[in-house]
């Protein structure tokens, strides 16, 4: 029998096909959901010798033990917090991601949130809709000129930080330490970038080192004239916090693309109409995701071919 490539994240079927093309000595099985994965678990484990998923859905200990071929792990997209990278490779289980595939469309996608809450475009579009003038409305705010604080400069906090200076905008940044190279203002003290900041950009990984990093002592110093934007994961926003900051003015609102409840909604920021909502749609372009499953598939190559993964973790 085949081996198998169990794929646990969405695709459609173009994409799916074009793993079967690539790979027509594997037999390719989908199962984005939790319990379609549990039964093709179930019913093919001991034939999986590569898994293809997303940071958000994983592949956990428990899961791979269950896999005794199971020689690659693939993260389509940057993010892998939820694959247990120190068990797969404790085990000789290669582990891969696909960093840099959608980098351009979560720096534009995380622009269009910042401009989108900062000058209160769905709110004003609700408005015009509702027949109210602009000389009913207060003014809205710049987006140039403004300071803007990034969590997180990384590959993707850099171009988003690249964007950001085509507004004139001025970049500050916390990380862990500086980054080499770097002509932005550092922060060593998160309180001390949001308090500098006019706009608090999330672009850090997720996981739990940095579950609710930002919290209400954090959006207390960003102020209430203080924007958040979050395109990054939705446990390291305390969603709860910023409800009540949003409700009692300290803080002037947030675009987020991701957030702790989802896929469903977050409940206690849904009648805020200072709270500009996407799905988790920042990495999401017919490039991006091409890009992403063509990364994959070099990967995977890559790994049957005995040579080093294109983008390892």
């Amino acid at each position: 029998m085949k081996p198998v490539l169990l794929v646990l994240n969405l695709q459609v079927p173009a994409h799916l096909e074009q793993m079967v093309q690539t790979f027509p000595d594997f037999d390719v099985i989908y199962a984005p959901e939790a319990d379609q994965a549990e039964a093709a678990i179930a019913a093919h484990g001991a034939r999986v010798q590569c898994v293809c998923t997303i940071g958000a859905t994983g592949l956990s200990a428990a899961q791979m033990q269950r896999m005794p071929k199971l020689s690659l792990v693939c993260a389509m997209g940057a993010g892998y917090e939820n694959i247990d990278v120190a068990y797969a490779k404790a085990h000789g289980i290669a582990v891969g991601n696909g960093a840099g595939t959608n980098d351009e469309c979560v720096a534009d996608h995380a622009m269009g949130l910042l401009i989108a809450a900062v000058r209160g475009i769905v709110k004003l579009d609700k408005a015009t809709r509702a027949g109210i003038w602009r000389s009913a409305m207060p003014l809205p705010a710049n987006v140039s000129g403004k300071r803007l604080g990034v969590v997180g400069l990384g590959t993707i906090g850099a171009k988003i930080a690249k964007r950001a200076a085509a507004f004139d905008m001025s970049i500050g940044y916390h990380n862990r330490q500086p980054r080499d190279g770097v002509s932005h203002q550092y922060f060593g003290d998160l309180l001390a970038l949001a308090a500098w900041a006019d706009v608090l950009l999330v672009a850090t990984p997720g996981g739990a080192g940095t579950k609710h990093l930002i919290n209400a002592e954090v959006l207390s110093a960003l102020g209430e004239k203080g924007v958040l934007v979050n395109i990054a994961r939705g446990s390291v926003v305390d969603t709860q916090a910023l409800a009540e900051a949003v409700r009692e003015g300290r803080v002037a609102g947030a675009g987020l693309d991701v957030y702790e409840s989802e896929p469903l909604p977050p409940p206690e920021l849904m009648d805020l109409d200072s709270v500009v909502l996407t799905p988790h749609v920042g990495g999401w372009s017919p490039e991006a995701v091409q890009n992403s499953v063509d990364r994959f598939i070099a990967n995977m190559r890559s790994h049957l071919d005995g040579k080093p993964l294109v983008s390892p973790i």
